[in-house]
């Protein structure tokens, strides 16, 4: 029996396709490893449609038909993950988020304005004053949790996408997450209050790279990526 994994509609990120780090953080799983995972996607991944897992290399590719849509492989570690700002100070975040109106994809399911807590993530990852990067709390749902009580991997993807392109700012095009390297350190457990940031790595053209983090109160990271972003292309009349 071929092994799949199936992004559900309710995990979208742009209209009509798959929040990226859930959908990789979906393939990353069946690495079954405890270090770094790299995450390629190479097309949008398609919402409540089956995917074939297949092994390819040293790592695992996630296809539809012939089209290769996500790659997984194991990374190097990552550098460790600067310093936590303050909870109190990452609480603030929420007031310099986009609006609604200002926010690219407002139903994605890490960081969409329109969504409910509980639904989505609701990380509302906004610039946070002398802190060089964004932030927000965040309090995961029991709904993110495994019967033990501790987020599942893919939630932990989720939240460490988005506040990459919220460091990285808003450029003159939409982007979309094209590579992810994340680490797991520990699954938190539902009910903590934690700490998400993200911040800028460098400006290359239409690519973009940053670096995001998930911590607890008292700084300990948890988990942590490194990221591409890729800026589309203006759409011609």
């Amino acid at each position: 029996m071929t092994d799949t994994i199936t992004v559900g509609s309710r995990f979208n990120g742009p209209p009509g396709s798959g929040n990226g780090g859930y959908s990789g953080g979906l393939l990353a799983k069946k690495m079954q490893t405890s270090g770094a995972v790299l995450v390629q996607l190479r097309a949008p991944p398609p919402l409540d449609t089956p995917l074939s897992v297949t092994t390819s290399d040293d790592g695992l590719d996630a296809m539809l038909g012939e089209t290769l849509v996500i790659k997984a492989r194991p990374a190097d570690p990552l550098s460790a993950a600067p310093q936590a700002p303050a909870q109190s100070l990452a609480a603030k975040g929420p007031e310099t988020f986009n609006s609604v109106e200002d926010h690219v994809f407002p139903a994605c399911f890490v960081c969409g304005p329109l969504r409910e807590r509980g639904d989505g993530l609701c990380l509302f990852t906004g610039r946070l004053e002398g802190y060089d990067g964004v932030g927000d709390l965040w309090m995961p749902d029991d709904n993110f949790c495994d019967e033990e009580g501790r987020v599942c991997d893919e939630f932990l993807w989720a939240a460490l996408d988005c506040p990459g392109a919220f460091a990285i700012g808003n450029q003159k095009n939409p982007m979309v997450l094209g590579q992810m390297t994340a680490q797991i350190h520990e699954r938190p457990k539902a009910g903590e209050t934690l700490t998400v940031t993200g911040w800028l790595n460098f400006h290359d053209g239409r690519k973009h790279g940053a670096g995001t983090a998930i911590y607890r109160a008292n700084g300990t990271c948890l988990a942590q990526s490194e990221q591409i972003w890729i800026e589309l292309k203006p759409k011609t009349a």
